[in-house]
């Protein structure tokens, strides 16, 4: 389990992370998300050690990144945005000298090192060059380097980035399996990436926490109302007073329809509210039958930016004064 407290990290009067909470419970998909700046990376890198922070405090299965760095960091195994791959070495080389660097026992090495290739698939190119390898399993032999030693933890930085859509959905199989003996934190500032492969979704926007929860509870939550498009067949005044009198309808725009003897409506539903089945009968009573009728909810990916949004308009809590 990761939790971290009050993270905060500063680069001279720059506030890239500001007073960040969450906690990472074990056999979850995390994905992190959030627009390229908003402090994802900074982040990550503080969590795996390779960067020191300004206050708070990070603990790896209990371990304190800054006062137990050994231990924490042998629970985790790290995919930097860049893989730190050495071209010139063969696959199996370059696993064999990640393995020593990361101190698993001589008599340990070669089990380790052939488990990590078949968990990425990768021992059929273990004697290649890694420079003449494709992206794709370049990007492998980086994830077989982080599970050496079978870490509990994986944290990836953007692991698909530059990467064509054959290779992605490659390795977005690559993480669900390894998601079966790992926990797997992922970033990315594409909602599309996040939803497709994790079960608990973190968006973070200008070093901040805005958002944490399922995707199927953060939709719940979101309070934007969705909307109705309606052809009927009827008087545009008539229309529209019937749908103005239906409980749970916000507002109504009437608008010309194409359709002969019919009117448009855009009705927009209080939050909650789902009024489809009273607009159905109210009309058929009436006798204005219904022509058509489609429902649009907020997106996932809309969440993101109203949420990112909103964020971006808040001033950040430096504890300095904030200039223009």
């Amino acid at each position: 389990m990761i939790e971290v407290k009050n993270l905060t990290k500063k680069y001279g009067e720059h506030l890239a992370v500001d007073n960040l909470s969450f906690t990472v419970k074990d056999g979850q998909i995390y994905g992190f998300l959030g627009p390229n700046g908003a402090g994802k990376s900074t982040t990550m890198n503080i969590m795996t050690g390779y960067l020191g922070l300004t206050d708070g405090q990070v603990l790896i299965n209990g371990h304190d990144i800054l006062e137990e760095p050994e231990e924490a960091r042998s629970c985790i195994g790290y995919l930097p945005e860049q893989p730190p791959l050495y071209m010139d070495m063969t696959v199996i080389g370059y696993l064999k000298f990640c393995a020593e660097l990361k101190k698993i026992p001589r008599a340990e090495r070669a089990q380790a090192v052939e488990e990590a290739m078949v968990k990425t698939g990768i021992e059929g190119v273990k004697d290649r060059i890694i420079r003449n390898l494709s992206k794709g399993y370049r990007q492998r032999v980086g994830l077989a380097q982080a599970i050496l030693g079978m870490p509990p933890i994986i944290i990836l930085d953007e692991p698909t980035v530059g990467l064509d859509p054959k290779q992605i959905i490659e390795i977005r199989d690559l993480i669900r399996k390894l998601a079966k003996d790992h926990t797997v934190i992922l970033s990315s500032h594409i909602m599309q990436e996040i939803s497709a492969v994790c079960n608990y979704i973190m968006i973070i926007s200008n070093g901040r926490l805005v958002a944490s929860d399922t995707p199927e509870n953060l939709m719940k939550q979101q309070q934007t109302a969705s909307s109705l498009e309606l052809e009927v067949r009827g008087g545009r005044v008539e229309v529209e007073v019937l749908l103005r009198e239906i409980p749970g309808v916000q507002s109504v725009e009437m608008q010309k329809s194409r359709e002969k003897g019919a009117v448009k409506a855009i009705i927009t539903e209080e939050a909650g509210a789902d009024v489809r089945e009273e607009v159905f009968y109210t009309l058929a009573r009436e006798h204005h039958p219904l022509l058509k009728m489609n429902q649009e909810r907020v997106s996932l990916e809309e969440l993101f930016l109203e949420l990112t949004d909103e964020a971006d308009t808040q001033p950040k809590s430096t504890g300095e004064e904030v200039s223009e």
